[in-house]
Formats: C-alpha cells, structure tokens, sequence
C-alpha cells in the first residue's frame, strides 16, 4: 500500500516537523545515502508570492533532516530548470533559496547552465515506446540532464491549483527538469506529458521521493495568480501519484477526476484513490476539506486566452505560431501581464491575509531569526510579516528587465545557442 505522511506544523517545531514527516514516509529507504541527490526546488514565479514556490523552511527541514540521518552534504544539491518566462536566478533570491543552499555549502546546479544532456532514448531505451504523447509532440526526441541518470530526485512542490492540471505537486514538478526549452508544445496534452515523465523518472533515478510544503497553499489560477491561504500542513511520500492525491483531495477535489492522477493510477505508477492510501502522522489532518473554488471559477485574462488557445476556439488559428519562430510574443505576453502588470497592482491585494502570519513574520525576517538550540524550529519568528517592495512603478521596472531576458533566453531564435551541451545520440553500426 503506498504510504503518504501529513503533519501539522508551526514554526516554533517546522524543522522537527520536517525531520519526523520523511522518516514518517519511510524516505531512508527510498533514497540512497551513496548516490546524488538533488532537491528539486520549485519556482513558479521569481518574485514572492506566498504558496506558490518552495518555501526556504522546507529547503531547510529537507536538508537538516538528511545531515542528521548521515548524508552527506557532499551528495546534496539544490537543482533548478529555466523557462522563458521564470528567471530562476532572481526567483531562488526573492524566495530566499539559496539562501538556504550557501548557508549549508551546497551546490546549487542550474540545468541549463553548463550541464549535458542526453537524447532521452539513450537514458530509458525502449521505455520512450511506450510514452502515451511525448512521441507524437517530440517527433525527433528530446533531451534530459545527464547528471539525473542514477542520481535521487527530491521533489520540493508547493499544494496550489493550476489553470492546466488542476492540481500541480510532485509530478508536474519534473516538467521543468526534464523538458527542454519546448515545454509549451506538450501544453495540449499537459496530462498525458507528466505521466511520460513519472515513467521516465522510474527508469533513471536511483530513488525519487517528494516533500511538499502546505504551511502556504494557493487556489485560484494558479501556479502564480492565486489567494494564498494560511494551512500549517506538510506532506511526504515516495508515491507522487499518492501524494498528489492526497493534497488534490485536502483542496476538495476527486483526485480520480483529475487526468493525470487517474491516468498514473490506472497504469500502475502509483496510487491515485485515497481509501487505498496509508495515511500516517496527523491522520486527522489529511480528512480535512478547505474546499478551495480550483483553478477555472475565477481565471484571469491571461489563463482564460491560454485555454482559448491549448483547447478553445484560437487553436486553430493561433497554436500553430507557438512551435514557430513567432513564438517568443506568447513569452512576451506573458510577462507583460503577469510581472508588468498583475504583480505590481493585485499581488499585494490577494496575499494581505497571509502576509503578517507567522509564516509570513518568518519568511519577512529568515536572515536574521534562529533555530532554537535543540534546532526543532523558530520560536521567535520577529515582529513585523513581510512587507513587498517589487509593488507598483519598481515591480514594473523589474519586469521590463525580465522582458528582456525573455527574448535572449527564447529557444527559437538559433543565433543564442543553449548553454547546456547537448550531446547527439549515438548511432548504431
């Protein structure tokens, strides 16, 4: 029976909390101590917006967890992807992750900046047969970092909504890592797309796990446009399938209804109904409902042209340019909508309620607060919660800096070749 532990937490005891949720979870015995293993952290919008990235609490509770079961840092990275709307280098600064990564001396590897990549038949062989779309959208193949082959993969998801999944947690938190610069092509068939990649994660990581932060959660049209909500839970599982599930469920929806969970239930890659799950920890807490609207009742203007355009009536006219060297204004749009102008004028609207929590205290003042001497946690979080300065004029500023990163950064134009080395496959004699 696959295994998902749920505890409540606080930040007076997060860091004991983090420690006992993935022993709960049985992760020892999932994660090999003589492997690498990177920590997959998530960032779904470079600047700050309570339960949408990974939260530095959790980097911290991970790695404190693992150097007290004897890993050695030595083996521990922090990993990051890059898409041409997200600035991972400012996004793990204004979410305060490598804060976390240098304060433990980690390595911190950004996929696209150095690192091979390798056709993904010569990582899985046959396996790329029996993909249910990925063929089709990558006639030719794709790559996948090199370095993940035998490594383990901790997942670092967030529990929020998504305006193309419904839900997004520990499976969807591989697209990034192992798609290249293309990502949007598999948009129309998203649900298929992170059931390929769980297969293909199950071929070439030594062990994957995942731990998921829900002392935020986000419900809206998300992964960035959300209300944040205050819910003091975190997840463990080795099952993403079932840890998937078992937030879809804690957000009030039918994880079954949900494509990408039944599809990798029916196949066999994990558990996607919960009366089959073992719940462990705070088992009361995984039967709470926060009956959250999802991701379609309230959508923005830039969600609602997306669907019009993955599956609506601008499909046909539209979608096409998306594969082209046309594809960059899709970029382009995003950011100016959402970094130019959603952030400056309603982020600070939608996080008010969250802001001056305890999380929030805690996030406000993370450089300056301390564990307490048995390390369970902050007990003293500081006095003030956060207060934003990329609002209004200097959140716009930013964000034409952004726009520019967008066209330097677009795949589509060939004069800027992929830092990442790409080596060609080996053929056959």
């Amino acid at each position: 029976m696959s295994k998902v532990a749920i505890l409540r937490t606080s930040p007076a005891t997060v860091l004991a909390d983090y420690h006992r949720l993935m022993n709960l979870a049985d992760y020892q015995s999932v994660v090999a101590k003589d492997a690498d293993t990177g920590l997959k952290i998530n960032i779904s919008w470079h600047f700050f917006f309570p339960g949408s990235s990974t939260t530095p609490w959790q980097l911290e509770g991970v790695i404190r967890a693992m150097k007290q079961d004897g890993y050695s840092p030595d083996l521990i990275h922090g990993c990051h992807n890059r898409t041409v709307v997200i600035d991972a280098h400012l996004g793990e600064r204004e979410n305060k992750q490598v804060n976390v990564t240098d304060a433990h001396g980690l390595r911190n590897v950004h996929l696209y900046e150095g690192e091979e990549w390798i056709h993904v038949r010569d990582a899985v062989g046959d396996l790329a047969d029996k993909f249910t779309c990925l063929n089709e959208v990558y006639p030719k193949g794709f790559h996948i970092p090199k370095r993940f082959i035998g490594e383990n993969i901790i997942h670092l998801p967030t529990v929020k909504t998504h305006i193309f999944t419904t839900t997004t947690g520990a499976m969807k938190n591989a697209f990034g890592g192992l798609l290249n610069e293309h990502r949007h092509w598999t948009h129309p068939v998203i649900h298929e797309t992170l059931v390929d990649l769980l297969m293909i994660q199950k071929k070439i990581h030594r062990g994957v796990f995942a731990v998921m932060d829900g002392t935020f959660a986000g419900d809206g049209p998300g992964p960035r446009c959300m209300i944040p909500h205050t819910k003091n839970v975190i997840l463990a599982s080795a099952d993403q399938v079932a840890i998937d599930a078992v937030a879809a469920k804690l957000m009030g929806m039918d994880p079954l209804s949900i494509k990408f969970i039944k599809m990798a239930h029916d196949m066999g890659l994990g558990c996607g109904d919960p009366r089959k799950i073992e719940i462990v920890g705070d088992v009361d807490a995984a039967n709470e409902n926060w009956n959250f609207v999802g991701p379609f009742k309230k959508m923005t203007f830039a969600s609602r042209m997306q669907h019009k355009i993955y599956w609506g009536p601008l499909k046909k006219p539209i979608e096409w340019s998306l594969k082209t060297v046309l594809a960059p204004w899709a970029y382009l749009a995003s950011v100016v909508y959402h970094d130019s102008f959603w952030y400056p004028l309603k982020a600070k609207k939608m996080m008010r309620e969250v802001l001056n929590s305890d999380w929030g205290r805690l996030f406000r003042n993370w450089e300056n607060v301390q564990p307490d001497a048995a390390g369970r946690g902050y007990p003293d979080v500081g006095g003030e919660g956060v207060k934003l300065t990329r609002v209004g004029f200097k959140a716009f500023l930013k964000s034409i800096g952004i726009l520019g990163t967008c066209l330097t950064e677009a795949p589509e134009f060939a004069a800027r070749k992929r830092r990442a080395v790409q080596r060609p496959r080996e053929t056959a004699h």
